[in-house]
């Protein structure tokens, strides 16, 4: 059995049932949309190899679990990897990734240092984003016991990751702080295509959610359609 088939058995057997939404379905779903950003961008040079063992370990320790650790992840993942007897520059390359990946607030850029990161990125980003994203949303609001929505509760645009970490607003505030500014973050061609069809549908969704809410003369109403107007959050600059 080679390394990424490996890697794969141990981190399923690892989050296999998980409930916040970071579960091994979630980890599968990343690492074939990596694959298939791959395919998709048709780049000889791609580490393919490192692209599979970010996109298998790039939760095995998440700051959102971990006391909010960076490192916990990039760690946790050379520890796994030097069991394996794998390359140092392979081991170093996947850790990188994993500590360069997370979105840090809508005022902080998230630059990935290398091809193999941006497509990571862009697939765990596209995890966040459309019906499965919508889905992952609201298991993880339960999983932290956050309200569902409170139309008292503005959005808001964390300027800092710090800001971002320490938030519990509701959980469809989420979409506003995160997850309607992916579709605008991805790197890749494969990515940014793949981004518009899953960012449109959070739209609809949005608006069918304060119609039957009864809220669509709230703040959060009168936001999502400057956001279908004008393309993004006020306030919101972009990477």
């Amino acid at each position: 059995m080679d390394l990424v088939a490996r890697t794969a058995n141990y981190v399923q057997e690892k989050f296999y049932g998980e409930s916040s939404g970071h579960d091994w379905w979630h980890i599968h779903r990343v690492y074939e949309t990596s694959m298939q950003i791959v395919a998709g961008e048709a780049i000889m040079s791609i580490k393919e190899d490192v692209v599979a063992l970010a996109a298998l370990l790039h939760d095995i320790a998440d700051w959102k679990f971990n006391g909010g650790n960076d490192e916990a992840g990039p760690r946790a993942a050379a520890e796994w990897l030097g069991s394996q007897n794998t390359d140092v520059s392979v081991i170093e390359d996947v850790c990188t990734i994993i500590r360069e990946l997370s979105f840090k607030s809508a005022g902080v850029r998230t630059p990935m240092t290398s091809l193999e990161g941006e497509i990571v990125q862009d697939a765990d980003r596209l995890d966040a984003i459309g019906a499965v994203g919508i889905a992952r949303a609201f298991a993880y609001g339960g999983y932290k016991r956050r309200a569902l929505f409170d139309p008292n509760v503005s959005p808001a645009v964390h300027q800092t990751a710090d800001q971002y970490k320490t938030q519990q607003s509701p959980t469809i505030n989420h979409f506003y702080e995160k997850l309607l500014l992916l579709h605008d973050r991805m790197n890749t061609e494969t990515g940014k295509q793949l981004a518009e069809q899953r960012h449109l549908f959070m739209l609809s969704f949005l608006n069918r959610f304060f119609e039957e809410s009864h809220e669509m003369d709230s703040r959060h109403a009168h936001l999502l359609q400057q956001i279908i107007k004008n393309g993004r959050n006020a306030g919101e600059q972009g990477d």
